[in-house]
């Protein structure tokens, strides 16, 4: 097995221990072409789900902003909205990472054969 193999694969696999770290540093140290594809290409699908969850961060801060002592006497949609927004993203985030972590390591075991 040659190292380029084991350092795009490694790139892959790293989203269960250095998601972001590892495959920066594989692109900026390695000197062929195909394991600096690999590395972008993990780096790109680790990233997505961090920017999604950055988001998330900043949706769940209005939702909680948003509730005041008014609308606990008041029920009205905009309380129901911000309501369920935390449980749609907490699924949508889930569905996301699940499906990145499956196809990294689909994408790892790939490049070793």
């Amino acid at each position: 097995m040659s190292n380029s193999k084991l350092l795009s694969s490694l790139s892959y696999f790293s989203v269960f221990f250095a998601p972001l770290l590892l495959p920066i540093i594989i692109y900026f140290v390695a000197d062929e072409f195909e394991v600096r594809r690999h590395a972008k290409k993990a780096f790109v699908s680790h990233i997505v789900p961090m920017a999604l969850l950055i988001a998330g961060f900043i949706v769940m801060s209005f939702s909680i902003f948003s509730f005041n002592v008014d609308t606990i006497t008041n029920t009205n949609s905009n309380m129901m909205f911000w309501g369920f927004v935390p449980m749609l993203f907490i699924i949508l985030y889930s569905l996301l990472f699940v499906s990145v972590l499956i196809w990294n390591v689909y994408q790892g075991v790939k490049v070793l054969k």
